[in-house]
């Protein structure tokens, strides 16, 4: 059993999961940072000041209202925490478009062999030729 470990754990495709999980798990971070230091940052005074990661709602403890999203954390407040949900849906967008630019470069470095025959096997020619020859005889 150990053997067929071995050989699963060695085989391409793992190794290029592993190394894909890895660098994804890095890029997350560049990204994250992307968006909230520095998108966020623009998007904030074009949008009169407003930073999309202090939105919420608080669902719960309505008798002392919580000026700031650490503070209702810190009472324990249920909190619906609509600006960290836009912040994630904007770094899966940027996720997204990064990824499609990295497998449209690739594509264009390592472009696929067609699937279509660029013409008659030789298999076919030959038996083309027996043919044109099966014709001319009879």
């Amino acid at each position: 059993m150990l053997n067929e470990f071995k050989s699963f754990i060695a085989r391409g495709n793992v190794l290029d999961l592993a190394v894909g999980f890895i660098m994804g798990a890095a890029f997350t971070g560049i990204v994250d940072s992307l968006v909230k230091d520095i998108i966020m940052a623009l998007l904030g005074p074009v949008l009169g000041g407003i930073d999309f990661s202090s939105w919420f709602v608080q669902l719960t403890g309505r008798d002392k209202i919580a000026p700031t999203l650490k503070a209702a954390q810190e009472m324990g407040v249920a909190t619906l925490n609509i600006g960290l949900f836009i912040n994630a849906v904007i770094k899966f967008v940027l996720i997204a478009w990064a990824v499609f630019l990295i497998v449209k470069a690739a594509n264009k470095l390592f472009p696929k062999e067609s699937a279509a025959p660029k013409g008659p096997s030789a298999e076919a020619k030959l038996l083309e030729e027996i043919r044109d020859v099966l014709k001319s005889r009879g």
